[in-house]
């Protein structure tokens, strides 16, 4: 493999990593993916994030149905709703799925996030939506979530968790934490019972706002090699 693809296995593997670090997920529950050219890099199944190296990372063609696998170990059980994200939305470079507890337990209560703070619009939309439940790993599943995506970042799966994109790792990674922190100002608002929800031309102002919005690299120190 080439550097470039190199370095993308590795952003992987560290951006698990993060995940149980942040507290987003548990064991090796979630899953990442990422586009590689016309590959999809996907996490194995059940290995240990700690464990993971470079190699182990999985590929399949986004173009492909998932049939032809390159890697030595079994792809994530979810790889069909990765592909599917992949082969639908050309704009999405990662996809990233968490279990993290406070949006799987609104997702276990079938709750869709509402615009409590802005940071909604994140999402793309003026909220984010609760895809209805199917077993995971299942054609069904990816249809559902692809249907919760639609004008979508992002969703949540009834009773199993959450679906984050960006154009690349480290924007899906941030999503889904962003995910996790609206999630958890939700279930805190609703025990006081009074959560003012903000209107949907707010939000859309606010889309507008996001376009240059969110994690980006530091820009690098011009070199003053060779200068007097």
């Amino acid at each position: 493999m080439d550097k470039a693809e190199l370095k993308l296995r590795q952003s992987i593997i560290d951006a698990c990593r993060s995940m149980n670090g942040l507290g987003i997920n548990q064991g090796t529950s979630g899953n990442i993916s990422a586009r590689c050219g016309k590959l999809m890099l996907i996490t194995p199944s059940g290995v240990p994030y700690e464990e993971l190296r470079p190699k182990d990372i999985v590929t399949t063609p986004v173009a492909g149905n998932g049939e032809k696998w390159s890697g030595t170990l079994a792809p994530s059980s979810e790889w069909r709703f990765h592909l599917r994200i992949l082969q639908e939305r050309p704009e999405v470079g990662s996809v990233v799925h968490t279990h993290s507890t406070y949006a799987t337990t609104l997702a276990i209560c079938n709750k869709p996030i509402p615009a409590i703070h802005y940071m909604v619009a994140a999402a793309g939309g003026p909220d984010i939506r609760v895809a209805p439940y199917a077993t995971y790993g299942t054609e069904e599943l990816s249809d559902l979530a692809i249907k919760a995506m639609e004008g979508r970042t992002c969703c949540l799966l009834r009773n199993h968790g959450v679906i984050a994109t960006g154009p690349d790792v480290r924007r899906a990674l941030w999503l889904a934490v962003e995910i996790e922190t609206l999630a958890r100002q939700y279930y805190l608002s609703l025990t006081l019972d009074n959560a003012q929800i903000l209107p949907d031309a707010e939000i859309a102002h606010v889309i507008e706002k996001f376009k240059n919005y969110g994690p980006r690299q530091k820009p690098r120190k011009a070199s003053t090699a060779g200068r007097a």
